[in-house]
């Protein structure tokens, strides 16, 4: 946590955590994490904190909830209910951005927090003022970080070359230097290391 926490806001940030993962603890889509298996968006989210304290240990307490909050109750907005192609696929992802952070807002309104914070933390999940709030370079470091370390291999395998070098320079210029260091570091196989450095090569994540 940030600085020095009062007992009572220590309980309050401990409550919405809790109330976060009881939410996504109802996904019906579940994942096998070492060898245990849980509900997929609560082993995202937790995923998500464990990359927030490794990046920024001393993070904001709205970016340390939103981050904790980033896909609350994804399931319930499926893709597979929007049209097939472009516009579908950008409808449902405003869609969704707006549906965590009301889903957020409710959550935290009901366990006392101040409209302040409530708002940072939906400005937040929209992805406002991305280029403005440092935050919001923090959240989306995380979130690339999370998808490189533990999801980025089974998304490759699903795609062709082409497809994934591109998302991957795309990935990377979303990031800031710190996310890049960090993400130079995870333990790629071969194969997605050498994509990887396709994507990182002269005259590709350059000109992303």
């Amino acid at each position: 946590m940030s600085g020095e926490m009062a007992d009572s806001s220590r309980v309050r940030f401990e409550a919405a955590i809790a109330a976060f993962d009881q939410a996504n603890s109802a996904d019906p889509n579940s994942q096998m994490a070492d060898g245990v298996s849980l509900p997929r968006e609560l082993l995202y989210a937790r995923r998500m904190s464990d990359w927030l304290d490794r990046l920024i240990p001393d993070a904001t307490e709205s970016l340390r909830l939103a981050a904790r909050c980033q896909h609350i109750e994804r399931w319930r907005r499926p893709r597979s209910e929007y049209p097939e192609g472009r516009v579908g696929y950008l409808t449902w992802r405003r869609d969704l951005k707006k549906y965590h952070a009301d889903r957020a807002g409710e959550i935290l309104r009901q366990i006392g927090y101040a409209e302040e914070t409530i708002s940072a933390v939906q400005t937040l999940l929209r992805k406002e003022r991305l280029k403005q709030n440092p935050d919001s370079q923090s959240l989306e470091d995380v979130v690339c970080l999370v998808f490189l370390e533990h999801y980025f291999e089974e998304f490759a395998a699903q795609h062709d070359k082409q497809k994934i070098v591109e998302i991957l320079r795309k990935t990377w210029a979303k990031m800031s230097e710190r996310g890049h260091a960090a993400a130079l570091t995870l333990p790629f196989s071969p194969n997605s290391r050498a994509l990887v450095e396709e994507a990182l090569a002269p005259g590709g994540a350059a000109e992303s």
